[in-house]
């Protein structure tokens, strides 16, 4: 795909013929594709580089040997994770770097369907950002949810025609693309020429072979760096993914030093509030990758000229002529801190902070609220599933740091099983259906969490302590999803609430500002901590709990998923 022609005033600049809107003097310009530091004078037009070297100029700024970069480009998000609404989440990233990014709105898909996507489309229209939005093809994620809408093929084509989605999104439902199932394999077509993500964790070997002959281009769930580099080796793209709960750069990195950049690209996923202002986005995926082995050059061409290629972002990535003026300047590359940021070619952020008024507020539609639809909140007893003393049940296995979960067998009555309760309850349809199980790993010994944030679907996941107080504690933090609209909450084994996070947009994201909704979601940890989970990111582990394509075991409303064989299996064993 060519980059559009500029306009005759930025070819008037290049020629010299006419002076710029701005020149940024005297920096050391990337070149990802010679990798090397040029120095040389940027001039801008239009919003666009117009041309290297001296020129005429309405406006110039001394660089003074800053390094310069394109404008970061995350190869594969969900901006929902964050639960920050669009016009909230371009002020936390751009003061970081990042200018563009590949998002999936599956989440919000899931709830509220395509009107949902053309409302996140139409906010970030007028944005300073490049909001790449790619077309989601697992809603719901596998037959073993249920989702508050539906998409097929035919809406992936309306995605991509009417919406202008610029590629079709993550194809999670790997079983059935195997399978050769027909609707799986219609929207796969329905790219046309645009790129189709994957998600396939684990996938290696003759079953990965049909997945890629199916026209699937790209993963970034691999957890393991011999399954990486089959991918890569196979002609895939490999996402190295360092999100808030997993995190595997560390893990995937040595392929990019042995085998250098090609067909990588690195990306955030699912990154917290908090992880987003304490850790940063993709800065800290730099940092970590350069404190790896990997040099600054390569960290950068994987988080800008790479996403950008596979993307079709043919304007972006590079900063040669003719290429859109996302710009970051360095005043040194130590800690990937940008001194100042350029959109289009106007500033934007300077010192970590987003300038007055330069992203305008977008307010979610009012539709968007009030996602909770609970024909009345479930009493104490249908949580309550113990089983027999001695009975053993299929049990979930969490690690913290990876969201790929165990099968185990268990006895909850053994209080050396530390076990907790798990519940899926059904939020859209008003159907009263509830999932019940157990997880170990959680660490959770009184009360209860729960959010209505439960990928993919998002029903209302609750987490209980196994004692007889368990069951009591999660109807009530369910009962109280449903009086805020959805969001997240802790509460004690009485059922009193801790702390609290309303997310009113899609149960899935805040109205509030970034660090009001870090604040609140620390106080949610810190109430979780009270109740006995030690692990990093408890809220986002519970949330992928319900994800009924991860391996191993997961749990629905429908009831206990085995990933591997791909079917509803009982809780009790005997």
């Amino acid at each position: 795909m060519a980059r559009a022609p500029s306009s005759p005033h930025v070819l008037a600049v290049g020629r010299g013929d006419a002076p710029a809107d701005l020149l940024l003097r005297g920096g050391r310009v990337l070149s990802p594709s010679s990798r090397e530091w040029v120095t040389t004078d940027l001039a801008i037009a239009d919003g666009v580089v117009a041309g290297w070297g001296p020129r005429d100029a309405m406006e110039e700024i001394a660089l003074d040997g800053a390094a310069v970069t394109a404008g970061l480009v995350d190869a594969h998000m969900h901006l929902e994770s964050t639960k920050l609404w669009i016009d909230e989440f371009v002020r936390t990233v751009l003061p970081l770097g990042t200018t563009a990014v590949a998002a999936d709105p599956h989440e919000v898909a899931n709830v509220l369907g395509i009107p949902g996507v053309a409302a996140l489309i139409a906010a970030a229209r007028h944005l300073p950002f490049t909001f790449g939005v790619c077309a989601s093809s697992c809603v719901p994620a596998s037959p073993f949810e249920s989702p508050g809408a539906e998409l097929f093929a035919a809406d992936v084509a309306t995605l991509l025609d009417e919406y202008s989605a610029i590629g079709v999104a993550e194809v999670m439902n790997f079983p059935g693309v195997i399978a050769a199932d027909p609707e799986m394999l219609a929207r796969i077509a329905t790219a046309g020429r645009r790129r189709v993500d994957g998600h396939a964790p684990g996938l290696r070997g003759a079953l990965l072979d049909a997945y890629l002959a199916a026209g699937v281009e790209s993963d970034h769930e691999c957890t393991e760096l011999e399954e990486a580099e089959e991918k890569r080796r196979k002609g895939m793209w490999v996402f190295i993914r360092q999100g808030s709960a997993s995190q595997n750069l560390r893990d995937l990195i040595p392929m990019v030093l042995a085998h250098g950049t090609d067909h990588v690209a690195l990306c955030s996923d699912d990154r917290e509030p908090d992880t987003l202002l304490e850790e940063g986005h993709l800065d800290d995926c730099l940092r970590l990758a350069v404190e790896a082995g990997v040099s600054e050059i390569d960290a950068l061409i994987m988080a800008t000229l790479n996403p950008a290629e596979y993307h079709g972002f043919t304007e972006l990535g590079a900063l040669g002529p003719g290429y859109q003026a996302d710009i970051l300047c360095f005043d040194t590359l130590s800690g990937f801190h940008p001194s100042r940021v350029f959109q289009r070619g106007r500033l934007v952020a300077r010192d970590g902070a987003v300038l007055p008024g330069a992203v305008a507020s977008h307010p979610a539609p009012q539709f968007m609220r009030r996602s909770v639809h609970l024909h009345t909140p479930p009493p104490a007893a249908a949580f309550d599933y113990l089983g027999h003393p001695g009975g053993r049940v299929r049990t979930i296995g969490i690690r913290d740091g990876s969201l790929t979960t165990s099968s185990l067998i268990t006895d909850p009555s053994d209080p050396g099983a530390v076990v907790a309760r798990l519940a899926v309850v059904e939020r859209h349809r008003e159907t009263g259906r509830i999932g019940l199980g157990w997880v170990q790993g959680f660490g959770l010994t009184r009360g209860a969490l729960a959010s209505t944030v439960g990928h993919d679907a998002h029903n209302c996941m609750a987490v209980g302590s196994p004692s007889a107080r368990g069951p009591v504690a999660m109807a009530a933090a369910v009962a109280r999803l449903a009086e805020i609209g959805g969001g997240q909450v802790a509460v004690d084994d009485t059922g009193r609430v801790l702390a609290e996070l309303p997310l009113p947009i899609g149960g899935l994201m805040s109205d509030q500002p970034a660090r009001v909704v870090a604040d609140g979601l620390h106080r949610l940890v810190g109430a979780a901590r009270s109740l006995g989970t030690s692990i990093h990111a408890p809220f986002m582990h519970m949330s992928f709990l319900g994800l009924s394509v991860l391996p191993e075991l997961r749990l629905t409303d429908k009831g206990l998923v085995d990933v591997e064989a791909f079917e509803l299996v009982p809780v009790a064993v005997d």
